[in-house]
């Protein structure tokens, strides 16, 4: 952790309710819950497991919920975007210091300001989102909002059961 950052869950364990996540990342529960489906974004405290139970978003999971948001505000397809976020996990990339450019026809990672001006000089209009300044403004949308924590699955003699 940063100096001068504070933890923003007690551990990795806790996290925010579907609804909660949808509305922190500006859309509703059926984008989220589509989303979700389709793997754009997999919850990471927790997932559904069976009628009943609860997916928990974590922290990250509401910066790329926002993210997704804002391409798909600029007309970024669903597979463009899974596509580029598949590359940054191959990559082992976080979304730390990223910033994702789209031209209208191809969307561009660049994690240089060198790589930024390069593409803003090719002369093509771009739509820019930089990933730390959504990181920040997520941080302080969550503040005040409570977690929740998972549910341990019930012990069921050394094989798991869905709730």
């Amino acid at each position: 952790m940063a100096v001068g950052q504070t933890p923003l869950f007690r551990d990795d364990r806790e996290g925010y309710r579907g609804p909660v996540a949808a509305k922190l990342a500006g859309i509703t529960y059926r984008q989220l819950d589509h989303w979700t489906t389709r793997g754009v974004v997999v919850p990471s405290v927790q997932d559904a497991v069976g009628s009943g139970s609860q997916r928990l978003y974590g922290f990250e999971d509401i910066v790329r919920l926002r993210m997704v948001k804002r391409l798909r505000d600029a007309g970024v397809s669903l597979q463009k975007i899974t596509k580029v976020l598949d590359a940054l996990a191959d990559r082992g990339q976080t979304l730390d210091d990223v910033t994702l450019l789209n031209d209208g026809t191809d969307l561009y990672v660049c994690t240089e300001q060198q790589e930024v001006f390069d593409v803003l000089m090719s002369g093509q209009g771009v739509f820019a989102i930089a990933l730390t300044p959504l990181r920040e403004s997520v941080t302080a949308d969550v503040v005040g909002i409570p977690t929740e924590p998972a549910n341990p699955l019930p012990s069921t003699g050394g094989r798991q059961r869905a709730i």
